[in-house]
Parts: structure tokens; sequence; C-alpha cells
């Protein structure tokens, strides 16, 4: 798992290495067995700024790929988080409940949002990797 630092404009921000990405702003992380576990990156938390709420996912709900997963709160607007692939919620980070600022401190780790045991994992291949994520925040207006 390698941190790359991308310098867009004056602002820099971090893409893993270690999982895949949306249009949308989200990453999806491949674990064992037929799990995906999905946040937000740090271009989305950015653009939120201070992330003070989050509506989490119910366990053992059906999600389709782009359906609205979770709702973030921030002093600055309310955004939506898709689901990247389609699956069953099996985990969702309820610790975000109590500490949302998590989102913003740690997107790729504590900041996780929910588990997904996945239907087609044709869908995760399908999904952007690191270096296609940063050409696309490039060519993104700032």
């Amino acid at each position: 798992m390698t941190k790359i630092e991308v310098q867009i404009g004056n602002k820099k921000y971090i893409v893993m290495d270690d999982r895949k990405y949306t249009k949308t702003d989200e990453w999806a992380k491949l674990e064992e067995g037929n799990r995906v576990r999905i946040g937000i990156t740090d271009y989305a938390q950015k653009e939120l700024r201070d992330i003070i709420g989050v509506e989490l996912p119910e366990i053992d709900s059906e999600v389709s790929k782009g359906d609205v997963v979770a709702t973030l709160e921030s002093v600055k607007a309310t955004g939506d988080v898709y689901s990247p692939i389609s699956g069953k919620i099996v985990e969702a980070n309820e610790r975000l409940l109590d500490e949302p600022e998590l989102l913003n401190t740690d997107p790729y780790g504590d900041g996780w949002i929910a588990v997904l045991e996945i239907k087609d994992p044709d869908e995760y291949n399908k999904l952007m990797t690191p270096e296609q994520y940063i050409e696309y925040l490039k060519k993104r207006k700032h």
C-alpha cells in the first residue's frame, strides 16, 4: 500500500495504490473472499471540507452499482456516497456516527464507510485504477 501524492493546481491529493476508484470519488478495496470495503477519496473529503454528520447504509441491504449508500453532511454542503459495485452491505462503520471527522482525517483508513459482499467480481475489475483516477483528477476543472 503506497500513498501517491498528486499536485493539481495549488492543492495536493492523496491516492492509494491498493484500491480502485470511481468518477464520483469513491474508492473500493478488495478484501478476503468476495468482500469490498468502500469509502470516499481524499479529493472528495477536501471538496466537502469539515464533515459533521453521516447517514450510513443499513446492514443486509442490497445495493446496485450507483445507488446512494451514505449521505455526508459538512459545514459546506451535503453529499451522497454512491456504491461503486453491486452487492449486500455486510458492515457499516458506526464509529463515523460519533466521529464523522475520520472521513476528513483518514478517508482511506479509519474513515471507511461500508463493506459489501459483491455479486459480480467483474464490476470491481472495471473500476478505475489509481493511475486512471489520477489522470481523471488532472482533467477536471479545479
